[in-house]
């Protein structure tokens, strides 16, 4: 269990969740904003605080914006839903609050996590490298008998290093566990299955609700759920070059693609049914997913349609 927050973390939070609510509440000014500008940038407790609020508020409203401005347009319940949650955070009003194990709690106070759009690399104590990608968070737990990493959500890619105490270096879903066999790997999860593939040397899969285990060797990936492994199947070029910012299509179905472009962008995005299955191949720049969405609309005879900047569709182009 992480320990609870200290009294000035927990200050910190407080104070967070009164200015978010000044800040929301339509009655802002300039001058409320520069005074939060001014609490902001005081002390290192007050801008970790800030991102706890920011990410709290991702998560539970779905489609976020900058610091103030944009926070003023969200409706009065999502407000309080936010505010509700970084009370629990903050240790206030928590009594009775089922929340306090939530999902949400569990990904903010992950010993890494990114934002959308992001990614972070992080050097682990062993010497081992890991790169977290767009909306991830990251649970690491080294002691004396392994080096454990719980991928409570997204993608991270893993290079290891030698251990000289030869503890096991273990990857931890909630579908299963990922063992490295002295490698580099990615590892993907969400509520459906865990991905999986190898760029060097091996490593053993074993779903939570099985006895049966997989070996994965290099150019390989696998799906997976709690009960069960897939058939692997060979990589190709597309499946780490989100490391670089580029999201890779061979003969990619679109509804796919966009699932995959849609973790770098806020909001909604989907397609039409009836385009789902349309194969796509080419290179699209994820740090800019609008230039995507402009290329896939110029070169596969598509539409987008807006009805807001967060609710974005790819149409046929002439439905």
């Amino acid at each position: 269990m992480r320990p609870p927050l200290d009294p000035a973390e927990r200050e910190a939070l407080r104070s967070a969740a009164q200015w978010y609510a000044q800040l929301t509440s339509g009655l802002d000014s300039a001058t409320v904003q520069l005074r939060w500008q001014h609490w902001h940038d005081a002390d290192p407790l007050h801008r970790h605080a800030w991102q706890q609020v920011e990410a709290v508020r991702q998560l539970v409203e779905g489609v976020p914006g900058n610091v103030a401005a944009p926070a003023l347009q969200q409706a009065r319940e999502s407000r309080r839903r936010v505010l509700r949650q970084l009370l629990v955070l903050a240790g206030v009003g928590a009594v009775g609050w089922a929340g306090w194990e939530s999902d949400v709690r569990t990904n903010l106070l992950a010993t890494h996590h990114t934002g959308v759009g992001e990614q972070r690399g992080v050097s682990l104590a062993d010497g081992s490298q890991v790169l977290l990608d767009s909306r991830s968070a990251l649970d690491v737990r080294f002691d004396n008998d392994r080096r454990l990493l719980r991928l409570l959500s997204g993608r991270v890619m893993v290079q290891t290093a030698a251990d000289a105490l030869a503890r096991p270096f273990l990857v931890e879903t909630a579908q299963g566990q990922v063992q490295a066999l002295g490698t580099r790997f990615t590892v993907q999860t969400d509520a459906r299955y865990c991905e999986v593939a190898v760029m060097e040397k091996a490593v053993q899969i074993r779903p939570a609700d099985s006895d049966q285990s997989l070996r994965l060797d290099a150019g390989q990936q696998v799906r997976f759920d709690r009960a069960r492994s897939g058939a692997p199947w060979l990589s190709d070029a597309s499946v780490a070059s989100w490391r670089t910012g580029n999201l890779i299509a061979i003969k990619r179905p679109l509804g796919d693609l966009l699932e995959e472009m849609s973790r770098y962008r806020r909001g909604w995005l989907r397609c039409a049914p009836s385009i789902a299955g349309l194969r796509v191949s080419g290179a699209f720049p994820l740090d800019d997913t609008e230039r995507a969405l402009a290329a896939l609309e110029s070169g596969f005879e598509l539409r987008i349609v807006r009805r807001t900047d967060y609710w974005v569709s790819v149409m046929p182009k002439h439905a």
